[in-house]
């Protein structure tokens, strides 16, 4: 397995947290303002720069208003297209 963060899953997990976080009609800014942290946090999670695990995408998907399970089940749908 490829360790590099620019892997074709990767990119797709980015995106999807990207996209869950728009369809929850947040900001960068008010999903790192609820995690206590700064707007750089979100950013670089997103764009691929920093990789979370599995206790702060737990936080993520509760704030942007999704079971981590149902996140994942959304993941695995979008790896297998």
């Amino acid at each position: 397995m490829l360790k590099t963060i620019f892997s074709a899953p990767q990119e797709r997990l980015q995106e999807l947290l990207r996209q869950t976080r728009m369809d929850a009609g947040l900001t960068q800014e008010e999903v790192a303002r609820r995690l206590k942290q700064p707007q750089s946090f979100v950013s670089k999670y997103e764009s691929g720069e920093r990789r979370l695990d599995v206790i702060e995408l737990r936080q993520i998907c509760g704030i942007l208003g999704i079971s981590l399970a149902k996140f994942v089940e959304k993941f695995e749908k979008t790896l297998n297209k």
